[in-house]
């Protein structure tokens, strides 16, 4: 009895305190799986890929230079999440190595990671403008089918990015496989001036997704993000009167 009290006095019992702890928790899990040295060696990759990722890691353009000019293949894969030097660069925000791998005329753009990642769907959720505009202007596909630049950018909240991604005919509405849109996304993750850039750029507001067959709008309010809600309703409603329905 008395250690069931004790129990209940804990602090590490409380829902309370165990809600405030998870956001310091999170943020301490995404700043180990940043670590540029945390990658393991596994036994598959050769000292030149081995050299060629950690160098990706950490800028090390020259590096990389050196193992290019051996022979190493530009769109070789990690195996850890079946990554290209050019993906490993962009989660990074590894620019020069960026800029070196870009000069090889076998680089892939479009190469996928395990996950259906590319070089510009990373650069543009890491908020990299600079890598977003070098790869667009060296050819990157701004729309392709499945998870697309513009659900980064949305996601992030970058309204530049957002805006270079749409200057270059980004679908507005592109669906991921789950159907979710970019401003699906942006109301999920309370980016408010991500969505109303995207209302006022034309992005339907009316479409609903796959999975839960909710709205922009609904995927606000279920995030308890009700004022984005709001203005997503709000604009729907004056898009509605101005055309007369």
């Amino acid at each position: 009895m008395w250690m069931s009290g004790l129990k209940a006095r804990h602090p590490y019992h409380s829902k309370r305190t165990l809600m405030t702890r998870r956001p310091l928790l999170s943020a301490l899990l995404s700043a180990l799986v940043m670590l540029p040295l945390a990658r393991p060696v596994l036994a598959q990759e050769s000292a030149d890929q081995v050299a060629f990722f950690r160098a990706a890691q950490m800028d090390n353009d020259r590096t990389v230079r050196d193992v290019l000019a051996r022979g190493l293949n530009p769109n070789v894969h990690e195996p850890e999440r079946g990554e290209t030097g050019l993906i490993v660069a962009m989660r990074y925000d590894a620019n020069k190595v960026l800029i070196e791998l870009l000069k090889h005329p076998q680089v892939d753009l479009e190469a996928v990671s395990e996950n259906g990642t590319t070089a510009l769907t990373m650069a543009s959720f890491k908020q990299n403008k600079t890598a977003v505009n070098l790869l667009i202007a060296k050819g990157a596909q701004v729309n392709r089918k499945g998870w697309a630049p513009l659900h980064f950018a949305a996601t992030a909240g970058d309204l530049e990015i957002i805006a270079i991604l749409l200057e270059r005919y980004a679908y507005i509405d592109t669906p991921s496989p789950t159907g979710f849109t970019p401003l699906m996304l942006a109301a999920r993750e309370g980016k408010e001036e991500a969505v109303q850039l995207l209302l006022r750029e034309g992005a339907d507001a009316s479409i609903k997704d796959h999975a839960f067959n909710i709205d922009a709008a609904e995927f606000a309010r279920r995030a308890e993000k009700p004022w984005i809600a709001k203005a997503i309703e709000s604009h729907r409603a004056a898009a509605a009167a101005m055309s007369g329905k």
